[in-house]
């Protein structure tokens, strides 16, 4: 008796260890929205030629939306005339299979995550391999290869509002590496602070954050800019007014940009005006030492930034 009560004991400690595990796992998933939820969870799908990566073949690699697990190269997407990604090969371990509940088609899912991805076919003739992973784009990120090889480019720049309030909401978020208050978009070189606010330089202020895109994408950056700032507000951020208080997401690629102006889309379908403008990033200037983490030097709060889920 007491040899089973011991076996018992010892199973339900692995049990509890293992749901431990698991809900730490779990801890780490990026958050969804509704529709992200529809296919990633409930096994939507999304419509034909709606996706962000359909005719996208910028180099790099393409990762789970729920997880950040690396699952497809660029090298191994082509053009499959079906409205959706398709690639003819998956990086090794990331994908797994699945009957899915038609009895027909397979099912591929996030090895890691189980989040939904699609389905694959074979037998097409389509490539080489005979192989298609048709994919929902909007189970997917995507790194660019200059991101993933070039930390000095993995930067990205938002301005909205007073930006000791934008720094406090980025400088701890997992995979920010480093935050910096300052100016752009303006036509005066290194400006001052005093200059930025009373005289017409037309810079605004703004935050350049440098991230680790194996930990945090950077749209998962862009959806927490428009949640800590009112998008819909001109020239202003609650109390502070003026051009150096505009939103704008300062782009530096491509992909920044259909990221930005597709986040902008979907607020605008939920009823926002969002009034944040989108435009190539120029030369970014560091403000003065006094306003760098300048909440966390005085232990205080933000007294115009809040977080609201928006997406």
């Amino acid at each position: 008796m007491k040899t089973l009560i011991k076996l018992l004991i010892l199973l339900l400690i692995s049990s509890v260890s293992i749901l431990a595990q698991d809900m730490k796992d779990k801890s780490t998933w990026n958050s969804l929205n509704d529709f992200e939820k529809y296919v990633i969870v409930n096994k939507g799908t999304e419509r034909p030629g709606t996706g962000i990566y359909d005719e996208h073949f910028e180099d790099g690699v393409y990762t789970c939306k729920r997880c950040n697990a690396p699952l497809y190269k660029s090298d191994d997407k082509f053009d499959a005339h079906c409205g959706w990604p398709a690639f003819d090969d998956e990086i090794e371990g990331a994908i797994k299979r699945e009957t899915d509940k038609d009895g027909r088609r397979t099912e591929i899912l996030c090895a890691n995550c189980d989040a939904h991805l699609g389905h694959v076919f074979e037998g097409e003739r389509l490539t080489d391999k005979n192989v298609r992973h048709c994919v929902n784009s909007v189970s997917l990120n995507f790194t660019p290869t200059a991101e993933a090889d070039k930390k000095e480019e993995n930067v990205a720049i938002f301005a909205g509002g007073c930006f000791w309030g934008v720094e406090y909401f980025f400088a701890e978020l997992p995979g920010v590496t480093s935050t910096s208050v300052g100016y752009t978009g303006g036509k005066k070189n290194n400006p001052s602070y005093k200059e930025v606010c009373y005289t017409d330089t037309g810079h605004a202020e703004a935050l350049k954050v440098t991230y680790d895109p194996n930990k945090v994408s950077y749209e998962e950056l862009a959806r927490l800019f428009f949640e800590i700032h009112d998008p819909t507000q001109v020239n202003r951020q609650g109390p502070d007014v003026g051009t150096q208080y505009r939103s704008e997401v300062f782009y530096m690629n491509q992909y920044q940009k259909d990221i930005a102006e597709k986040l902008i889309n979907e607020l605008k379908e939920k009823g926002f005006k969002v009034a944040t403008k989108v435009t190539m990033a120029d030369t970014f200037w560091d403000a003065e030492e006094y306003h760098q983490m300048y909440y966390f030097k005085h232990q205080k709060k933000p007294y115009c930034h809040i977080k609201i889920d928006r997406f």
